[in-house]
């Protein structure tokens, strides 16, 4: 897992450049956010002309999925505190994956420990050379490597899709986040695609005053 996903960092590094953005501002993006989704969609809403703030108002919404992660994970791996603030940054879904899927808390620390580190160690280095190599690359749009980081992402998502009402949200958020594209600025659809789980919790009489909608069973 740390060596597939932590290679397709490659494919950021060559996409930020192709985006304008600096090798030095590529590789600080990686070693300090180091969260791919949030990545692509901040390099990708900037390469697209949107407002640098909606950029990062969109990549931040996306990291935000790490905090979820984390409180089951503190419990799964109950690390010692001086070691929680390091092990934090490695929150994300490949290492909450790895570990989540082990059958004892010292094979999940190893798991989240060893794909954290794999995954970091590459994913830097891979952003450095794909920054560094972008001009040789050419166009990426021509070869498709900017939706390299997308399609992993979709890849470790679909299989956690279970439930009837997990797939709606899925569904509702892909509607909604490509239907918007060509009509709001670039970084925007996917704020508005975060309303896909309120909706359908609601829908589903799972909204805040716990009460089902006339018709709807829970």
């Amino acid at each position: 897992m740390g060596v597939a996903v932590g290679l397709s960092g490659f494919a950021f590094g060559v996409t930020a450049a192709g985006s304008g953005i600096s090798v030095a501002q590529a590789c600080v993006l990686s070693l300090l956010v180091f969260t791919g989704a949030s990545q692509f969609a901040l390099v990708g809403a900037l390469a697209a002309g949107g407002n640098p703030f909606t950029a990062a108002a969109g990549a931040f919404f996306l990291g935000t999925r790490n905090a979820f992660y984390g409180l089951r994970l503190s419990q799964l791996l109950a690390l010692p505190r001086a070691v929680r603030p390091a092990a934090a940054h490695w929150v994300i879904d490949e290492t909450a994956a790895v570990a989540l899927a082990q059958k004892d808390r010292s094979a999940a620390r190893l798991g989240f420990t060893v794909t954290g580190l794999t995954l970091y160690l590459l994913w830097n280095l891979t952003t450095l050379l794909g920054a560094l190599g972008a001009e040789a690359i050419g166009d990426t749009a021509a070869w498709g490597l900017d939706a390299a980081g997308p399609a992993v992402f979709l890849a470790l998502l679909a299989p956690m899709l279970r439930t009837a009402t997990e797939r709606a949200v899925a569904a509702l958020a892909l509607v909604l986040g490509l239907g918007l594209l060509p009509v709001l600025p670039a970084g925007v659809p996917v704020l508005v695609a975060a309303l896909a789980a309120p909706a359908v919790l609601f829908l589903t009489g799972r909204g805040p005053a716990g009460t089902s909608p006339k018709g709807v069973r829970p």
